[in-house]
């Protein structure tokens, strides 16, 4: 049992996600290592898997690399998740066991049941893609008997729905995009034809690669829609001082040396996706507030965390107007006082957004700035 302090933990943490003083500098280890790049389309500031590659690699990162990557299907996009293709893998026993294997629960048994009773809708959306695809989902038939009932936004999207349980189960995947729609396709055309690891192995795999790309996780945790936070029980027991009950820890990030700089995360960058642990051992307060009314927001429409060291401080409020060409800051809220380090760190890096994404900075008051980010923004 390794006995920790939270300090020991973050640094693990931080090192592991490769947010440490050294950059990595390909995206494809990059990928290979955080296991994954969430392709969610919100770009307020930018989309979350480039802002996570550019905290990573810096500047020098162009979005086209990620595009590229999965034209050409070195990547795949695997429910909303960037993946190495070679990881495909370990998803397939999975896939050819869906809904799932056991006894099913009630949601899993309505899953099959509605798939099922619309498989008339599934052959004519696998007909159409064997003929003419890839396609994007707007060009595909709706023939569901059966429509798909939800309270949110995907109520009666019978098509929408019958692609996501079509990747699910291994049939069709996504080709590449056209704008922000995705293209459809068979999955026998895009998928590598590899066998697939057995299932008991491949969920090991997995929690093996998520553990070292996280440093220290709890064993079991909430769901969650993008991924998985835990870890099974892979790697090795250890405590946290002041936490209550258990981790496992990567041995590998044991005693390793710690060297620090700031960065500015994506909301769902998975530093902080993990909110239970973000709490726990980073002491951190947040929410993402874009689904909130804009007078109940305390930090902003997509405010970004900020790290710096080993420590989240604060966070920055920023909205990216590409109609003219600006990075406006609105706030920049401290969780406790920056230093003048700190604040340069911090400075450096708004700058460093602000180039990544050619735009000019904008400060509170309409002033325009190409220089430093004055202390006075900050609130």
């Amino acid at each position: 049992m390794h006995e920790l302090t939270k300090t020991d933990a973050r640094r693990i943490a931080v090192r592991a996600q490769l947010l440490g003083k050294k950059r990595p500098t390909d995206l494809a280890a990059l990928v290979r290592h955080l296991t994954m790049l969430q392709l969610d389309p919100t770009s307020a500031v930018a989309p979350s898997a480039d802002l996570v590659a550019w905290s990573r690699l810096g500047s020098s990162y162009s979005p086209t690399e990620l595009e590229d990557a999965i034209a050409e299907q070195s990547m795949i996009d695997l429910e909303g998740m960037a993946r190495p293709a070679e990881d495909l893998v370990l998803y397939r026993a999975e896939m050819a066991e869906w809904p799932g294997r056991g006894e099913l629960r009630d949601w899993q048994e309505y899953l099959r049941d509605w798939v099922e009773t619309n498989e008339g809708c599934r052959r004519d959306i696998l007909e159409r893609l064997r003929r003419d695809g890839p396609l994007p989902s707007s060009e595909l038939p709706d023939t569901c008997v059966m429509p798909w009932k939800s309270s949110g936004w995907t109520n009666n999207r019978n098509v929408i729905k019958m692609l996501d349980f079509l990747v699910q189960r291994g049939e069709v995947a996504v080709a590449g995009r056209e704008g922000r729609d995705r293209l459809w396709d068979l999955a026998s055309r895009i998928y590598p034809d590899e066998p697939p690891v057995p299932h008991g192995e491949a969920l090991r795999i997995r929690d093996q690669r998520r553990l070292c790309s996280l440093g220290i996780a709890r064993s079991r945790g909430a769901w969650h829609p993008a991924d998985r936070v835990d870890v099974g029980g892979v790697g090795e027991p250890a405590v946290v001082e002041g936490v209550k009950g258990q981790w496992r820890v990567d041995p590998a990030q044991l005693g390793q040396p710690f060297s620090g700089r700031a960065a500015l995360l994506s909301p769902l960058d998975r530093l902080v996706y993990d909110r239970k642990r973000l709490a726990e051992i980073f002491d951190y307060e947040y929410k993402l507030e874009m689904y909130k009314p804009a007078a109940k927001r305390r930090w902003g429409y997509w405010a970004m965390p900020i790290l710096y060291g080993d420590r989240l401080v604060g966070k920055l409020d920023a909205t990216a107007d590409r109609d003219d060409r600006l990075l406006r800051i609105d706030a920049i809220h401290e969780d406790e006082p920056f230093s003048k380090a700190m604040a340069a760190a911090i400075d450096r890096e708004i700058k460093d957004l602000a180039r990544w994404l050619e735009l000019d900075l904008m400060l509170p008051g309409g002033r325009r700035s190409t220089s430093r980010v004055r202390a006075a923004t900050r609130a």
